[in-house]
């Protein structure tokens, strides 16, 4: 059996806004690498933390995912999420998922069953009620910072569109004992789409990838840009070239800035369980946990 060190990486998205208050988005990173960690340390797998990972910021309304996501033009939620396990490369993923409060738990029961990858719109919500995943009132999910973002937006008043609200879309990779390499990625998208609007995170191979025997990578920042350049995937290509996830995030940025004509960032691990990570943006928060440390590690 393989036994390997196991590690976890996060992100609070590329579109994290440096005006607001960094040390409210290091508290909720330190929290989502706890409850990542917490999975891998009792023996777990790299599913079950990731998700474990991505749930938790699912729950902070400092990021854009699940309470706190971005609103749309008509001012609802409609949120996007993704989950892939390396060995047989299975996934899961959903897009327009409205009244859930962790659509990344959503995307690994759809994985689970195995006999479709991706549902969207009430597709997706009739599979969480078939599922068991109980529903929650969509106002739950909104917050006055992504209100007043919004009014922001449609009044085009100029400056940061994202005003004071903390972080963007948030994502996990992760390695555990058994060698298995495991990503997942969850957003509300950004703020003012058009209704129906999906982007790169519940697109294998865009926004999440993973392959035990390379590594796993989770997306960040322009959605539309991501897609053209495929650039989970891509990223993984880079990595088996170049060797180092680090080295490979940073060629990795430079393919969507130049090819894809759009900002952002990612995060990435290796089948060896070494980290990178890389961003155009101006902040993008970071967090990983090894066996090596005594608590979380930040980056920003």
């Amino acid at each position: 059996m393989t036994s390997r060190v196991p590690a976890l990486l996060i992100h609070g998205g590329a579109g994290a806004d440096p005006a607001s208050g960094r040390e409210e988005l290091r508290l909720g990173i330190r929290d989502a690498v706890a409850a990542g960690w917490a999975v891998l340390r009792e023996e777990g797998g790299a599913v079950a933390a990731v998700e474990a990972a991505v749930r938790a910021m699912e729950d902070d309304p400092r990021f854009n995912a699940g309470r706190g996501s971005v609103l749309t033009a008509d001012g609802t939620v409609e949120m996007d999420a993704s989950i892939m396990e390396g060995d047989a490369l299975r996934n899961g993923a959903v897009a327009c998922v409205t009244a859930m409060r962790h659509p990344v738990t959503l995307a690994r029961l759809i994985m689970e069953e195995g006999r479709h990858s991706l549902f969207v719109g009430e597709g997706a919500m009739a599979r969480a009620r078939a599922l068991g995943l109980p529903e929650c009132d969509p106002e739950e999910l909104v917050t006055d910072a992504r209100r007043q973002q919004l009014e922001s937006v449609i009044g085009n008043t100029g400056g940061n569109p994202g005003g004071n609200t903390g972080g963007g879309t948030v994502g996990a990779v992760a390695l555990d004992r058994r060698g298995l390499v495991a990503a997942a990625t969850s957003t509300g998208g950004i703020a003012g789409k058009l209704p129906g609007r999906v982007g790169d995170t519940p697109l294998i191979g865009c926004g999440t990838y993973a392959e035990s025997t390379a590594g796993g990578v989770s997306c960040t920042g322009d959605g539309e840009a991501i897609i053209r350049v495929v650039l989970a995937r891509r990223t993984i290509e880079i990595l088996k070239a170049a060797g180092d996830p680090m080295h490979a995030c940073r060629i990795a940025v430079d393919v969507l800035v130049e090819e894809g004509g759009g900002g952002g960032g990612l995060i990435c691990i290796d089948w060896r369980g070494r980290l990178g990570w890389a961003h155009s943006t101006l902040l993008m928060p970071v967090g990983f946990m090894t066996p090596g440390h005594d608590a979380p590690a930040l980056t920003f």
